[in-house]
């Protein structure tokens, strides 16, 4: 099955094989998306979809050195380029949009100003990805550090934020994606709204769980209503608890999310699982109460191998499946996997900044 066509929405996809949002960290000046860039995704084309690495929506959005955005003119054009390259290798591509909220710094923010998020509530432990020494990311010398302590968005902020997703979603259609997805995962803005310890708030962006969805609705329909649902997917990290995000009822809170996703009518839900050594395994009982409450695509992720990708098909858990870290050294992966060859091995000290190499230099098995 998983090299079969899929339908998603209007889209005809070649295969049911998803490359997965991946910050690479190698945006130019200006968090322009560069030809380097353009090749790396072009090498990639054979995926039935790919979802673009973190695109923020605005400046105040950005949370790590070198990553791209889609608020300015150059970050369109930027992304056009990339857009064409994987277009004319018969891919097709969304835009994950981004907003860190307070996984971010001060120093990455205008003006110095601290990053912001639903709760003025500091992550102990969780670094962000800064360029302290001004080199770029050809240099690939960034460093981890702790993130800044937010401040509590007013209610007008929030709308501006519900704003910048749309200028960003229409911006994405300007610069030839084929749809975007909103990033609700991994403990970013939106997330910050959903789980209940990162969302303190006591006005109608918090508390309940129908007020901590509220910022999810509100960004989903904004979009949505802007360049139509059939081009919007959202991924959620529904289990894990990642840049300190927790919530005390996971699967109560985000079956809610699921169901309100589907009334909304949106292409997709991305479904990242937990993919680090000695994770916490998904239920099957959560991964049927998913599938019940959505009735458009599911896409699931997190360390799937064939094996694990043809058993999750087969058992109608999701309709296709994303290739994280294999796409980062296998830019022919759906061949390699089709063909069942050995998988090159990714070189991690390139995960994050640099040059083409660890990038776009991974050979190719079917050019050998």
């Amino acid at each position: 099955m998983l090299f079969q066509p899929f339908q998603l929405a209007k889209l005809s996809l070649k295969n049911r094989i998803v490359m997965p949002p991946m910050t690479r960290s190698r945006a130019n000046t200006g968090e322009v998306a560069t030809d380097l860039m353009a090749e790396y995704y072009s090498q990639r084309a054979s995926a039935g979809l790919i979802i673009s690495e973190g695109t923020q929506v605005s400046r105040q959005g950005q949370g790590y050195a070198w990553t791209p955005g889609i608020f300015s003119k150059a970050q369109i054009e930027g992304w056009g380029k990339v857009t064409k390259a994987v277009h004319e290798k018969d891919g097709l591509m969304f835009a994950q949009l981004w907003h860190v909220g307070r996984v971010s710094h001060t120093s990455l923010q205008e003006n110095g100003k601290a990053p912001v998020s639903a709760s003025a509530i500091l992550a102990e432990g969780v670094k962000v990805f800064l360029d302290l020494e001004g080199k770029g990311p050809g240099e690939g010398a960034g460093e981890m550090v702790q993130h800044s302590l937010p401040t509590e968005l007013t209610v007008s902020q929030i709308k501006s934020i519900i704003a910048d997703f749309v200028h960003a979603a229409k911006n994405a259609i300007l610069a030839g994606f084929d749809g975007v997805e909103l990033h609700g995962a991994n403990g970013y803005l939106i997330e910050q709204f959903i789980d209940s310890q990162t969302n303190l708030r006591s006005d109608a962006y918090g508390g309940s769980l129908e007020n901590r969805l509220r910022f999810l609705r509100e960004v989903t329909t904004a979009v949505a209503d802007a360049i139509g649902p059939e081009k919007v997917g959202v991924r959620q990290a529904p289990l894990t608890t990642l840049m300190g995000a927790t919530d005390d009822n996971p699967e109560e809170t985000y079956i809610a999310a699921a169901k309100m996703l589907n009334e909304i009518g949106i292409a997709y839900i991305h479904i990242a699982e937990a993919d680090w050594d000695n994770a916490p395994i998904m239920p099957v009982a959560f991964k049927e109460a998913y599938r019940e409450a959505f009735k458009g695509t599911l896409i699931y992720a997190g360390k799937y191998t064939k094996e694990r990708a043809d058993e999750a098909l087969a058992k109608g858990w999701t309709d296709l499946v994303a290739f994280g870290r294999p796409f980062i050294a296998n830019p022919d992966l759906p061949y390699r996997l089709a063909n069942n060859l050995r998988l090159n091995e990714p070189d991690k000290t390139k995960f994050f900044g640099g040059t083409g190499k660890g990038y776009t230099d991974y050979p190719i098995a079917s050019q050998n």
